[in-house]
């Protein structure tokens, strides 16, 4: 019995051992929980109130600095541009705007190029910081990147300067032909001549100005508010019938095979500008008395058959390096050719922004001294229409976007001649 005591009064004070340690542990928990940390101290309760809130909807990248320096609130694009590392503002000339108006309270604005993390290819980003007091002890940042607008600003300015490049030259011309028609208005084999060279520098900038339109066209219309069901047989016979001339003058056959009966969904006015402008850069770069085909096939893709329309032509070919520009505006693979043949370097601009907006692509193989194809690639018109207007999603949405170079392309066996 004595034993059996012992043990239950060593249980007794054990237990209420265990009791009080119990409590003590959430008597300095409680304590713990209301002691302020050093997180507390530097986040929300010094903001002044609704500030976090309008900081979490702006699209600019926002940075809150106390008096120390450190970062008390920074958005998810602050740290995305690398403005924010480690708890600090990483960038210097940033941070001395802050000490500034911290001293003075005066709001400032500076544009600058930060490098470019991760890429070591020299790329910078172009911003827009603005430095403002916000309270007595807190500095907000703003930034904002312009590296988009700039790109769009520079690519606007090549245009604008290329196309009054472009004008000036038949413009000029026309100018100079009609003071050289006065000049030798007694000379009718002189006044015949020059007159013909009038009237093929209008036809060079009536073909200019159509293609500008064209081109503004294209990138601005959706092409399938109107979209309907267009036959492949009817795009390839207009290209070809838009190429007769020049290609009998050249005594170059043209010829059309492949599937027949293919459709494909889209605006038909800019389909047929697309492949008409294949075909007939086709017959241009082509030497005399060669061959230039154009076939169509239906091709099985992931997202929905494609029908594959390719234009093939023996002529000079493109090198590497031009084939990664060939889609610019105004590029041209050979000036001088160009301006025999009347090219004004947009065709592939327009085939490319025709593509893209019927949810396609356009690829190029190339040879140099072998001829090229150039592939349209285009959703054809049942799946297109089970997917709906505007879900095209082709490999070209961006309007700057260029065909994989590490795709190849072999070209397309030439089809049987049209009757």
């Amino acid at each position: 019995m004595d034993v059996n005591a012992a043990v239950a009064a060593v249980a007794a004070i054990a237990g209420v051992c265990t009791g009080v340690i119990a409590m003590l542990a959430f008597r300095w928990s409680e304590r713990d929980q209301k002691r302020p940390t050093r997180t507390s101290l530097h986040t929300d309760p010094v903001l002044p109130p609704g500030v976090d809130t309008v900081l979490s909807v702006l699209r600019s990248s926002a940075v809150v600095l106390d008096e120390a320096d450190s970062v008390v609130k920074a958005s998810s694009a602050a740290y995305a541009l690398g403005l924010v590392r480690g708890g600090k503002l990483a960038v210097d000339p940033m941070l001395q705007m802050a000490r500034d108006t911290r001293r003075d309270g005066e709001i400032r604005q500076v544009e600058l190029d930060l490098p470019r993390r991760g890429t070591g290819r020299g790329e910078a980003l172009a911003v827009s910081a603005r430095v403002a007091p916000l309270g007595s002890r807190l500095v907000l940042l703003l930034v904002e990147d312009l590296t988009e607008a700039r790109r769009i600003e520079a690519v606007r300015r090549d245009f604008v300067a290329n196309v009054s490049h472009e004008l000036k030259t038949p413009v000029g011309a026309l100018s100079l032909l009609s003071e050289a028609v006065m000049d030798a208005s007694d000379d009718p084999e002189a006044v015949e001549r020059f007159a013909g060279r009038m009237q093929i520098e209008a036809t060079r900038l009536t073909s200019l100005v159509q293609e500008l339109i064209d081109l503004s066209r294209v990138q601005n219309d959706d092409p399938l508010e109107d979209a309907e069901p267009v036959r492949v047989d009817e795009l390839v016979a207009e290209a070809i019938d838009r190429s007769r001339h020049q290609a009998s003058h050249k005594q170059i056959t043209m010829a059309a095979g492949g599937t027949a009966d293919l459709q494909i969904w889209g605006n038909r006015g800019q389909l047929a500008a697309a492949l008409g402008n294949l075909v007939e850069n086709a017959v241009n770069y082509s030497p005399a008395r060669t061959r230039v085909g154009i076939a169509a096939r239906r091709v099985t893709a992931p997202g929905g058959d494609l029908i594959e329309v390719a234009v093939t032509d023996q002529g000079i070919g493109i090198s590497d390096k031009d084939k990664e520009r060939i889609f610019e505006r105004f590029y041209r693979v050979d000036p001088a050719r160009s301006r025999a043949t009347g090219g004004t370097g947009l065709g592939l601009a327009i085939v490319k922004h025709v593509a893209a907006s019927h949810g396609g692509e356009v690829t190029v193989w190339s040879s140099e001294g072998q001829g090229s194809t150039f592939t349209l690639r285009l959703p054809e018109a049942a799946a297109h229409r089970d997917r709906g207007p505007g879900q095209g999603g082709g490999a070209l949405d961006d309007e700057n976007a260029l065909p994989d170079e590490t795709t190849t392309y072999e070209p397309i066996p030439a089809p049987e001649v049209l009757p």
